[in-house]
């Protein structure tokens, strides 16, 4: 009589009991897992080749046990459990006139935003940011102004229900197309004279992480 089928394929041993299957890794899982890693890099822990090849590994990882071995030798991760989840709001309005409004480093992104701003600069930058969802819905309504949307591997911006007139939206994807996606930013309302901009940090990623300088350009002639 043939053995059994293991969830991976292998048959087993007639009457062996079956080995469980992996355990999938979601969205805030490997959010977690980057989480240590970065901080984990800024505190001079790993080598910018080792946050590098670490970051793959978990923006790709499909099961907890990939993820493990990524934070095993790290003091966050050594025998002392992760952080309470943060407070995660509903709705954060923002109501800027003239002004300019920004949110960096670890902020905690909301379920959903309001953003209304006239004649100024409304700034969300996402490359530290503390994310527990999947999809982050920003309702707009902007006018002369500008939404400046600074990105990391794993956050698309997707602008299809929002209305532009006279405005401009630039778009810049922050990895490639086989990386996946761990928070969707949906773009809705209205934009007028103004403009729409989703783009990665400046400088490299990692070396942003690292506050290390952008190198400088080899010299020619």
């Amino acid at each position: 009589m043939p053995g059994e089928i293991r969830p991976t394929g292998v048959p087993s041993a007639a009457g062996a009991p079956l080995a469980p299957p992996p355990l999938r890794a979601s969205h805030a899982d490997r959010d977690r897992v980057v989480d240590i890693l970065t901080v984990a890099a800024g505190d001079g822990l790993l080598s910018a080749a080792e946050l590098d090849e670490r970051l793959e590994t978990a923006l790709s990882a499909r099961t907890l046990d990939e993820l493990a071995p990524l934070t095993a030798d790290l003091p966050a991760a050594a025998g002392t459990p992760l952080a309470a989840a943060p407070d995660v709001k509903d709705v954060v309005r923002v109501d800027n006139r003239g002004g300019s409004f920004r949110r960096v480093d670890r902020w905690v992104v909301p379920r959903r935003m309001e953003v209304r701003s006239e004649w100024g600069e409304v700034v969300l930058d996402f490359t530290r940011a503390v994310i527990t969802q999947d999809t982050l819905r920003i309702d707009m309504d902007v006018r002369g102004s500008s939404l400046v949307l600074v990105t990391r591997p794993g956050i698309v911006v997707d602008a299809d229900e929002l209305t532009v007139a006279f405005g401009k939206v630039d778009i810049r994807p922050a990895a490639g197309p086989a990386t996946p996606v761990g928070l969707r930013v949906v773009l809705a309302g209205e934009l007028e004279f103004g403009k729409v901009r989703a783009r990665p940090p400046r400088r490299n990623f990692l070396r942003w992480l690292l506050r290390r300088p952008a190198a400088l350009p080899a010299l020619t002639g």
